[in-house]
C-alpha cells in the first residue's frame, strides 16, 4: 500500500562533514539551469538530484564556505565553471580510477568513499541495478577525489603491542563492511581471525574477534557540529527511538536514521502529504500499522505512540524482504505495493542513499 512523502530529504549526512561557512552564487548565462535553493537544502542534496558530484557544483558557483547556503538562493547546474573563462594549458588527464568490488560493499559506500555520486558511478558502468554488485567487478570511478580510507591492501597493520582484541556481537541488518568500518579494520582481517567462509553471512548473535582494533570502536564519522547541536537539543525524543529500537530488536542507528531523514526528531511537523511526527506516517498507514500489526490505535500526535508504531513497520519490512535494508526503506518511502511489485524507484535511490550515510554517522 503507499504511504506518502515526507519532508524534504535531510540530504545526505555523511557529506555534511566537509561543509562551513558563506556561499557566493555566479550569475547564470541564459542557457544555464538553475534551481532555487528550498529550506533545508544542501550542496550535497542538491548534486545528487541533480546528477554532480559536490566538486561540481562548488565549481559551477565558485562557493567558497559551502555550509551557508541560503532558501532563495540560485545555483547554476549546467555550464562552465568560473575558472574555465581564460584558456589554460591542460595538464593530461588522470588514469580512471578503478574499483575492485569486495565482499559486503555497495555502491552507497563506494560513492561516498571516493566522493562521487551512485548514479555517476552506475552510469559510467552501465549498471542497470544499483543494488546488486558483483565481488571481483571492476568500476570505473567518475570525478573520484580518491578513496577517503586508503584500499585494504595498503593499510599498514598496527603493531600487536599498540591493540587488543576484542569481540563484537552481530546485531540485526550488519555486514562485515560496516563492522570492519567501526573499529577501523578489515573485512580480510575479520574473515581471518573468525574463519569465516561466507563474508555475506552472518548470523545475528555471531560473536566475532576483531583484530587488531583499539580498545574502543572507531566512530565512523563524526555528526557535524551544527548537526550534533541540534541532535542534542531533541535528546528526548532519541531516547524514545532508542528505547523502541532495541525493544523491537531493530538496529538503533538505522531507526535514528530513518527518523532523522523523515523529520529530524521533530514531533510537530506534518508534511503536505499530512504524514505527522517523528517518522512521518500519514493517518491510513498509521490505521493500518494499529489494526494489522499492534492491535491498538496509534496516536501520531503521541511522539511515543508514533515511535513504536514507526519502528514496528521498520520491524515488518526487514522481515519481509530479509533484512535488506534498500528494499525496506523503499516500501516505508514509497509503499509496500510498489516495492513487491517494482523494487526501488529511481526517486527513491537517493532517500535509501542518504539514511544509509546517516546510520553510518549514527552508529556507534
Amino acid at each position: 500500500m503507499p504511504i506518502r512523502r515526507s519532508l524534504p530529504l535531510v540530504r545526505i549526512a555523511a557529506l555534511l562533514a566537509i561543509l562551513a561557512g558563506t556561499a557566493f552564487a555566479l550569475p547564470a548565462e541564459a542557457t544555464d539551469r538553475v534551481v532555487v535553493v528550498q529550506p533545508g537544502d544542501t550542496l550535497s542534496g542538491i548534486a545528487l538530484q541533480h546528477g554532480l558530484t559536490v566538486t561540481r557544483l562548488l565549481a559551477l558557483n565558485t562557493i567558497a564556505d559551502p555550509n551557508r547556503i541560503y532558501a532563495g538562493q540560485r545555483l547554476r547546474i549546467t555550464g562552465q565553471p568560473a575558472a574555465a573563462v581564460a584558456p589554460v594549458s591542460t595538464p593530461p588527464a588522470p588514469a580512471p580510477v578503478v574499483h575492485v568490488v569486495q565482499p559486503g560493499e555497495h555502491l552507497t559506500g563506494i560513492a561516498r568513499r571516493y566522493g562521487t555520486t551512485i548514479a555517476a558511478i552506475a552510469a559510467a558502468n552501465g549498471i542497470k541495478n544499483p543494488s546488486f554488485l558483483r565481488v571481483g567487478w571492476n568500476l570505473t570511478i567518475p570525478d573520484a577525489a580518491g578513496p577517503s580510507v586508503p584500499a585494504e591492501a595498503t593499510v599498514a597493520t598496527p603493531p600487536a603491542a599498540a591493540s587488543v582484541p576484542r569481540v563484537h556481537v552481530v546485531t540485526s541488518g550488519q555486514t562485515l563492511t560496516a563492522i570492519a568500518r567501526q573499529y577501523g579494520t578489515t573485512i580480510s582481517a575479520i574473515v581471518g581471525a573468525n574463519g569465516i567462509k561466507k563474508p555475506s553471512y552472518l548470523r545475528v548473535g555471531q560473536k566475532l574477534t576483531i583484530p587488531g582494533s583499539s580498545a574502543a570502536p572507531a566512530s565512523a564519522t563524526a555528526l557535524p557540529m551544527s548537526m550534533a547541536a541540534t541532535a542534542a537539543a531533541r535528546d528526548d525524543v532519541r531516547a524514545i527511538l532508542e528505547a523502541e529500537a532495541t525493544a523491537q530488536g531493530v538496529p538503533v542507528a538505522f531507526v535514528l536514521a530513518v527518523a532523522w531523514q523523515e523529520s529530524g526528531w521533530r514531533a510537530g511537523v506534518v508534511s503536505s502529504a499530512g504524514a505527522v511526527g517523528v517518522m512521518q506516517l500519514t493517518p491510513a498507514t498509521a490505521d493500518w500499522v494499529g489494526s494489522a500489526m499492534l492491535g491498538t490505535k496509534v496516536d501520531l500526535r503521541d511522539p511515543r505512540s508514533n515511535v513504536h508504531a514507526g519502528i514496528r513497520l521498520l520491524q515488518h519490512y526487514l522481515a519481509r524482504y530479509h533484512g535488506d535494508k534498500a528494499l525496506t526503506l523503499a516500501a516505508y518511502y514509497q509503499g509496500q505495493t510498489g516495492a513487491d511489485r517494482h523494487g526501488v524507484y529511481r526517486i527513491t535511490r537517493p532517500y535509501i542513499a542518504s539514511i544509509l550515510a546517516l546510520e553510518s554517522l549514527f552508529a556507534r
